[in-house]
């Protein structure tokens, strides 16, 4: 059974889908792995330049870090969108804060415990534009969507929303992630219909 609504066009909508996305409202699961077993108490994050450690944040000194709460539209690869969603948690802004740094380039690859790796580019990580986040809809973020923490950059395709966030690391310069490896777009902008690396697409 479809998990999407052809909704789309109801009003409200209007403005808010990308090309070619549909509106569900499920929230589907979308992993290459099963969930990882990570409780919330042993959970840490580990922000590094290159190979070095810049920062490590176990969860007491994460969850002291000033907290946000965003509501966003969400947007797959795989063409549904989930509007309205609530998440809470850190943005990448105080987290850099946190750890005194100018970041040293324009590039970060984020790391999941699941050995899953994603590239962003830093200025879609500022200015508000993502967050690590730790709770959904009011609850502890569930394994299965990511729990205890993941990466939220809801401006792009979620495929860059890394699960299972254990670690950021600069590079010096944009080093493809799992996903984009395979052919997938190096940035992952829904608005445009970057799926693809080469401009395919499945019409």
């Amino acid at each position: 059974m479809s998990s999407l609504d052809p909704s789309d066009d109801l009003p409200g909508h209007a403005g808010r889908l990308p090309p070619r996305q549909a509106v569900t409202r499920k929230f589907p699961v979308m992993s290459m792995v099963p969930a990882p077993r990570l409780s919330a108490a042993d959970w840490s994050l580990t922000l590094r330049y290159g190979v070095r450690p810049v920062k490590r944040w176990d969860r007491d000194a994460f969850d002291a870090l000033p907290r946000q709460r965003i509501v966003r539209d969400i947007h797959c690869v795989t063409r549904w969108s989930k509007l309205d969603t609530t998440w809470e948690g850190v943005l990448l802004d105080d987290l850099f804060a946190d750890a005194g740094l100018a970041p040293p380039t324009g590039f970060v690859l984020a790391h999941g415990a699941d050995g899953y790796s994603t590239n962003l580019r830093l200025d879609d990580l500022l200015g508000g534009r993502a967050m690590i986040a730790t709770h959904y809809d009011g609850q502890p973020l569930p394994a299965d969507h990511g729990g205890p923490a993941r990466l939220l950059v809801p401006h792009l395709y979620f495929w860059k929303s890394a699960k299972w966030l254990t670690g950021l690391q600069f590079t010096a310069r944009e080093e493809a992630g799992f996903w984009e490896l395979r052919g997938y777009h190096m940035r992952g902008d829904p608005w445009h219909e970057e799926r693809f690396a080469d401009g395919a697409d499945d019409r």
